[in-house]
């Protein structure tokens, strides 16, 4: 007996006393081991001894916790496995002939109920009538890459309290259904209970609520929109779990990258497609003759607020009709052919709304007319959603042809005239380039001469223009001689250009002896009469000898006049190298 009061003295400490009280009724031992035991009454050798009974005890424990640690337990199911644990206990502590055989027998019975115990769990339904997400969070908003805190206010409006609350996020790797990063191995949040609503009011219920937090990060692939973000909630009601989780659902609005589409999207959905517009451009020089080389400079934009676009292939064509061969065949060619041999560019990336320049080095054909023509700039590129996307603009390059003309040798009759007589101009103007010139003139310009301004209209390439002007003398030459020929003309822009052409009329002045003449008070000239007259042979020899006199005279001032000019110029030559130091 002296045994028997240590084992209950064990027992009352470990458990308690009234733990004890149904150890009572415990049902009866294995079959035939009560009998056993009578029979073996008095015997003592080969029963258990304390050693074995503390063997099997530690067993028994064991492997209640070993259940407990691998389910998730109700209160009033640990309570049950602890009663079947103190009965396995006190039996084996009160049997005073068991064997060692005997004892692990009733200690794999007691197993077997600690099991049969957790299979007749009570279960219930699940339902979100009393458990759901208070309205007091308002939708958090996260752009790719960043962290963001996600918190699930959660309230009970049934009047029973929830206890043993374990919460867990439905995780996906599909950026569609699930829009953070995995970055831990699991997700699950518990506490204890949460209060029931004894008034069924809200107010009540919110101020009971629980509420778990979880931090995220949004994957650098997020798409743009909200996001469901659904939680299962495992609960016991009442003493008894729940045979299926509740489920709540929060949003979270996310931001992606520019290009990254939007949350529900597929390759199916109708997607506006982005636009690479051209938004203009220039050459480098600004104006561009036929024959030069030119940089020609595009400025492009995507137009899309939210998709970017890359692998962009720019190809920049410029086609001028073409000319038939002896074939029969038209061959068409470019009216500008890059330098570099190559007409494409590559872009990697355009992100959205943003603009890039394209340059490309060309030279146009020589024989092009003067006007523009037209670049075509073909566009293929990809978004995140959609590949081989097309697109095409047009820029038009106007192309100038340089004026030319020629002028034949100007005739002259007379090359020497007196002042108030006329001279007779004429020479012609030859268009030789392939351009038009517009509003042909002719003006000459001299000290000595007027008039003689002639229009000869609009000169085709290859048309000839003639002049034919009479000019006037108004002074005596007081140069060399020099008159000169301006001829003005226009392009196609109205721009006017004057070049000069020289030609030499010599004007002489009327020199006349004033003691032949008389001016009387009537304004009649009256020839004096001498008291005799020469004869005619004298006559002849004077005025031969006046020509050859005016003659010289003439020549003398020819001579001083270009002595004159030359030292006037070289006067202003030193004035300007003056200037320059």
């Amino acid at each position: 007996m002296r045994r028997r009061d240590r084992w209950m003295k064990r027992l009352l400490t470990a458990f308690g006393a009234a733990a004890l009280s149904g150890c009572l009724t415990f049902g009866a031992a294995p079959g035939g081991m009560a009998v056993h035991a009578a029979e073996a009454e008095g015997q003592s050798e080969g029963y258990i001894n304390d050693d074995m009974r503390a063997a099997a005890d530690e067993d028994m424990l064991n492997y209640k916790n070993s259940l407990e640690r691998s389910n998730n337990l109700e209160q009033y199911i640990l309570d049950e496995l602890d009663s079947i644990l103190y009965k396995g206990i006190y039996y084996i502590a009160e049997s005073e002939t068991m064997t060692e055989s005997e004892m692990w027998a009733w200690v794999g019975r007691v197993k077997g109920e600690m099991d049969a115990a957790i299979a007749n769990t009570g279960e219930v339904t699940t339902t979100t009538e009393f458990l759901t997400v208070a309205d007091n969070w308002e939708t958090p908003t996260v752009s790719y890459n960043q962290s963001v805190n996600i918190v699930l206010p959660l309230i009970n409006l049934g009047e029973e309290w929830l206890t043993d609350i374990l919460v867990e996020p439905e995780v996906s790797n599909d950026v569609n259904q699930w829009p953070f990063q995995l970055e831990n191995t699991g997700y699950t949040r518990n506490f204890s209970e949460i209060p029931g609503c004894a008034t069924k009011l809200y107010d009540e219920a919110l101020f009971n609520r629980r509420e778990v937090t979880y931090t995220f990060t949004a994957r650098e692939d997020v798409l743009t929109g909200y996001y469901p973000l659904k939680f299962k909630v495992w609960y016991s009601r009442d003493g008894i779990r729940c045979e299926e989780p509740a489920e709540v659902t929060v949003f979270v609005y996310c931001q992606g990258k520019p290009g990254s589409g939007r949350i529900g999207m597929s390759e199916d959905t109708n997607v506006s497609q982005p636009r690479i517009i051209v938004t203009g451009f220039e050459t480098d020089p600004a104006d561009v003759y036929a024959g030069d080389t030119f940089l020609l400079t595009i400025h492009v934009q995507n137009t899309s607020p939210d998709t970017a676009v890359s692998n962009v292939l720019f190809d920049l064509q410029a086609v001028e009709g073409g000319t038939e061969g002896t074939n029969g065949i038209t061959n068409s060619y470019a009216a500008f052919l890059p330098t570099s041999g190559s007409s494409s560019i590559y872009v990697e990336r355009m992100a959205a709304g943003s603009t890039h320049d394209l340059q490309i080095e060309m030279q146009a054909k020589a024989d092009l007319s003067q006007k523009p023509y037209v670049v075509t700039v073909s566009m293929k590129y990809d978004t995140d959603l959609k590949a081989d996307l097309t697109d095409e603009a047009k820029v038009s390059v106007p192309v100038l042809q340089e004026s030319k003309f020629d002028s034949s040798t100007p005739e002259i009759y007379p090359a020497n005239i007196m002042v108030g007589e006329q001279a007779n101009v004429m020479f012609q103007i030859y268009n030789t380039g392939k351009t038009t010139l517009y509003n042909v003139q002719v003006k000459f310009e001299a000290d000595s001469l007027e008039g003689g301004d002639t229009f000869i209209g609009n000169l085709q390439p290859g048309a000839t223009g003639n002049v034919d002007a009479m000019v006037t003398g108004i002074a005596g030459t007081m140069d060399d001689g020099t008159v000169k020929a301006v001829i003005i003309y226009e392009d196609d822009a109205g721009k006017q250009t004057r070049t000069e052409k020289e030609i030499n009329i010599f004007v002489n002045e009327m020199m006349m002896d004033e003691g032949m003449m008389e001016f009387p008070e009537g304004g009649v000239m009256i020839e004096e009469e001498s008291e005799k007259k020469p004869a005619l042979p004298v006559i002849i020899g004077v005025i031969a000898c006046a020509a050859v006199l005016v003659i010289a005279v003439i020549a003398v001032i020819v001579k001083l006049r270009k002595k004159k000019k030359a030292a006037k110029q070289l006067a202003e030559d030193l004035l300007d190298l003056d200037k320059e130091d």
